[in-house]
């Protein structure tokens, strides 16, 4: 599933037109960003958290040139899967 297939399932399950779920799904989008851009974790129970986690800086070196090169501090976003969405794909058919 993409975007647009989520924006299209919002729309159609809750009979409301395109544009409204698009304008839904983009704040929520946005509105996660933004908070991962604050430091700022989004956790949605039952499905996982996300969060940022900061890597220090280190000296690395160039594979193709063997140049020693500094690879400076960043800051990314990850993901923690959730306890119950974990046992829903690991359910095994019966």
């Amino acid at each position: 599933m993409n975007k647009s297939d989520l924006i299209a399932r919002i729309a159609e399950k809750h009979q409301i037109s395109q544009k409204k779920a698009e304008s839904i799904v983009s704040l929520f989008f946005t509105r996660m960003a933004s908070t991962l851009e604050q430091d700022g974790r989004v956790e949605i129970r039952g499905f996982g958290a996300f969060m940022v986690k900061e890597y220090p800086g280190y000296t690395g070196r160039n594979p193709k040139t063997g140049e020693n090169i500094q690879v400076y501090p960043k800051r990314l976003p990850i993901w923690r899967t959730g306890t119950d969405l974990k046992n829903r794909v690991d359910m095994v058919p019966s």
